[in-house]
């Protein structure tokens, strides 16, 4: 990479790159938002010589997936093996310029812009705004649009009253002359250039590495778009209710498939060749895997997954392995997925974790199981002591991914408990039910830490929980339902809850708090292979969250 290279550029001689193709404003980039008001501003700086900030170009052979209109005028592709320049700061004050000049008209939701309305003002004083969108008041003899002081022959300009004809003169030398600043950035690799952009933005936000990603993998050759076809996935994964699973997982999923490593400088590192190659492989392993949680494991919706990285094995699996896992593979499978759920894994150094995951994942494939360098403990003594809900923490999620494999039906009819991501935002979740109710308890002298518990947390629908519910004892509201469903211990089986041996009928919690743990304790401990690591126990930790993802967008001025 070379050094930085500050250049002076003339007015037309910009807008010229930008009519062959030779500037362009990359996809990542935002739209172009500025109303005509702020454009002529910046115009009124140029017909006054001010100067208006410097542009960041960055000059390379990369292929970025660009900006293909501004308005109403399609832009030319770069020509064949010509270097392009790829406009990291200054995308609106350029579009702006562009549109003004040529005299575009860009829609904007429900209104259509036209930037050739941007007059000048030939009878204003240096100090008055000689470029203007608003002509009330003004001398329309004396008012020239800017696309037409550009564009118009001598004859045209001509027609003007005498008096204006050296101002005429002086406005069409003064923006052909004029000489943009620009600093040069040549050879740079996608990841310093983009974070060049990033640092030099005025909102601070990074880019994502999904955002980069469909910059650089667009080809007109093949026609690949990531953004199309990511969204194609996500529309078949929402369809099942597996819509939450991000960009960046996928991106991740490719780049260990790749590569075995996933920090962003790896994902943007990939080869765009490959990439597109692999690309329908990982959307079809990707698809597989969300089949095989929902159908094996019976997790109904993605918001139940106790992270969203979670998935990345199992995309790697599938993809090298294209049937269903049998035998050992399964076993081993099911054994990697609790333990990542139940140790907090991958709450924080996700990508090296998620390295050393995939290697498990060969493991498996070669008919081995994993060994594990970290414990965990399947205990109803862990689950107690372990059990602080939110919806949000991993542990909490892997006890709801054992509750919804039991397919738990309603108290009230036997009806299946429709589970869907719309209702397992919060811990307040229409699905979320405390058995004993929080209300109920603090009335009993229980404190809310105590009452908060994953082991009293049951899965039902809104009418149960909201109407029928309330803040009533355990014995009163299940005696309701006793009375009018006579296969109600059955039902409360697939809650892992008994009846009869929890302590309901006489509200007592701490036995039912303690035997709902034993419950979860043994559906847990038969999908963990116990390993000799696991007798060293397992330390309780509440700070399982989901790593923060890196998916916001950037805003370019």
């Amino acid at each position: 990479m070379q050094h930085p290279e500050p250049q002076g550029i003339p007015f037309m001689a910009l807008l010229t790159e930008i009519d062959k193709g030779v500037i362009k404003i990359p996809q990542f980039q935002r739209d172009f938002v500025w109303p005509r008001e702020k454009s002529a501003r910046l115009i009124d700086s140029i017909a006054k010589g001010f100067p208006i900030g410097t542009f960041i170009l960055w000059k390379t052979k990369e292929e970025l997936r660009s900006v293909r209109n501004i308005g109403d005028a399609q832009l030319p592709a770069t020509p064949k093996g010509d270097y392009v320049q790829h406009v990291l700061d200054g995308q609106q004050r350029l579009t702006s310029l562009y549109a003004t000049v040529r005299g575009l008209k860009v829609a904007r939701d429900e209104r259509v812009d036209d930037f050739s309305d941007i007059y000048l003002d030939l009878a204003a004083a240096e100090d008055d705004d000689i470029a203007i969108v608003d002509r009330n008041g003004r001398d329309e003899n004396a008012l020239i649009k800017v696309v037409d002081l550009m564009r118009g022959g001598l004859q045209f300009l001509a027609a003007y009253p005498p008096q204006y004809h050296r101002r005429l003169d002086e406005l069409k030398t003064r923006f052909e002359s004029y000489s943009f600043s620009t600093v040069l950035i040549k050879d740079a690799p996608i990841d310093v250039a983009t974070e060049i952009f990033t640092r030099i933005n005025v909102t601070g936000q990074p880019l994502s590495p999904f955002e980069i990603m469909v910059a650089k993998t667009f080809d007109v050759t093949t026609g690949f778009d990531l953004a199309e076809q990511y969204e194609i996935l996500h529309e078949e994964l929402a369809n099942v209710g597996y819509d939450t699973i991000p960009p960046t997982t996928i991106l991740q999923a490719m780049s260990l498939i790749l590569t075995k490593e996933c920090r962003k400088r790896d994902i943007l590192r990939l080869p765009k060749s490959q990439f597109i190659e692999n690309w329908p492989r990982v959307a079809d392993a990707t698809r597989q895997t969300v089949d095989y949680l929902r159908s094996f494991y019976r997790i109904p919706a993605s918001r139940l997954l106790p992270y969203n990285a979670i998935i990345i094995p199992f995309v790697y699996y599938f993809y090298n392995h294209p049937q269903k896992p049998g035998g050992s593979d399964r076993d081993h499978l099911r054994d990697l997925f609790w333990r990542i759920s139940v140790s907090g894994r991958y709450s924080f150094s996700l990508e090296s974790r998620l390295s050393a995951d995939i290697r498990r994942v060969d493991s498996i494939l070669a008919g081995h199981l994993p060994s594990y360098d970290y414990a965990v403990d399947t205990s109803a003594e862990f689950i107690r002591s372990n059990g602080w809900f939110t919806a949000s923490r991993s542990f909490c999620k892997a006890m709801l991914c054992i509750m919804a494999a039991r397919q738990p039906q309603s108290f009230n009819d036997g009806a299946a408990v429709y589970i869907s991501n719309d209702w397992l935002k919060k811990a307040n979740s229409r699905n979320y039910h405390h058995f004993f109710p929080r209300a109920f308890l603090k009335r009993k002298g229980y404190e809310d830490a105590h009452a908060n518990h994953v082991a009293n947390i049951t899965i039902v629908d809104d009418f149960l929980n909201k109407v029928l519910v309330r803040d009533k004892a355990p014995s009163k509201y299940m005696k309701q339902f006793l009375d009018t469903n006579t296969d109600l211990h059955r039902i409360m089986k697939t809650h892992l809850i008994d009846l009869e041996s929890f302590g309901v009928w006489e509200d007592d919690y701490d036995t039912f708090l303690w035997k709902r743990c034993v419950s979860l304790s043994q559906a847990l401990g038969h999908r963990i292979i116990k390993q000799d690591i696991d007798g060293l126990g397992q330390d309780v930790f509440t700070e399982d969250f989901e790593e923060a993802g890196d998916e916001s967008a950037i805003a370019d001025r």
